[in-house]
């Protein structure tokens, strides 16, 4: 269990910190989906009291990202064929107003900027750094989230895509990687629209540029569940 040893100063409580710690950690892949979150364990990585440990569970599970069962304790939330639509269709309707305001607001400096960006995806597919090109996937879409100016849709946008990163990191080579580079197509596709000041078309590609990964991410899912289903 990668966690942190001692208090940050930034944290206000050590139910915050304790909280923040493991929820990074659930995000990241660190903690995945089944992983038993034993108190004691947890008291003695983070150097706290078994107080501001159980509150914090209680907090993410009331986020979904933990579960408690009887005679078993708490454990890292599985990864549920709802929860990824849930994903999708959050970040469907948020990117949706954030690419109608950034088509309409877009400075050529900004879309210069952004077009380093998916031009520096480019590279990492060339080279087949999926690890860096899935960071950079994020700083994208937070960069066309600052394009349209609306700082409450942004941090929304944060939630969600820290969503999409704990899918990615643990379906890494059965979905991201096979995706890739049909995603970086959908990417350079948005690029044009948004350069092109054209709203419309902004929406369209990045309707579908969702659908299809939320698509890919139950394909896989649904493989997984069968007891029939074999690598293809």
């Amino acid at each position: 269990m990668a966690l942190g040893s001692s208090p940050d100063v930034r944290f206000r409580t050590k139910q915050e910190y304790v909280y923040q710690s493991l929820r990074a950690a659930i995000m990241r892949g660190e903690l995945p989906p089944g992983q038993r979150l034993v108190i004691d364990d947890i008291a003695r990585r983070l150097e706290v009291s078994a107080i501001p440990i159980r509150e914090a569970l209680q907090a993410l599970q009331a986020e979904g990202l933990v579960v408690s069962a009887p005679h078993v304790g708490a454990t890292v939330a599985s990864i549920s064929q709802d929860e990824v639509h849930e994903v999708f269709a959050i970040m469907e309707g948020l990117e949706t107003v954030a690419v109608r305001e950034a088509a309409a607001r877009l400075t050529q400096e900004q879309g210069e900027s952004l077009g380093r960006i998916v031009g520096e995806m480019d590279t990492a597919v060339e080279r087949r750094e999926y690890e860096q090109w899935a960071e950079m996937n994020g700083r994208l879409h937070r960069s066309i989230g600052d394009v349209a100016a609306m700082p409450l849709l942004r941090e929304m946008t944060d939630r969600a895509l820290s969503r999409w990163e704990r899918l990615r990191r643990h379906y890494f080579q059965g979905v991201l990687v096979p995706r890739v580079e049909q995603a970086q197509r959908e990417h350079r596709e948005l690029l044009a629209a948004l350069v092109a000041r054209d709203p419309d078309a902004s929406e369209r590609v990045v309707r579908a540029h969702n659908r299809n990964a939320q698509a890919a991410y139950s394909k896989f899912l649904q493989q997984q569940a069968s007891p029939t289903s074999g690598p293809e």
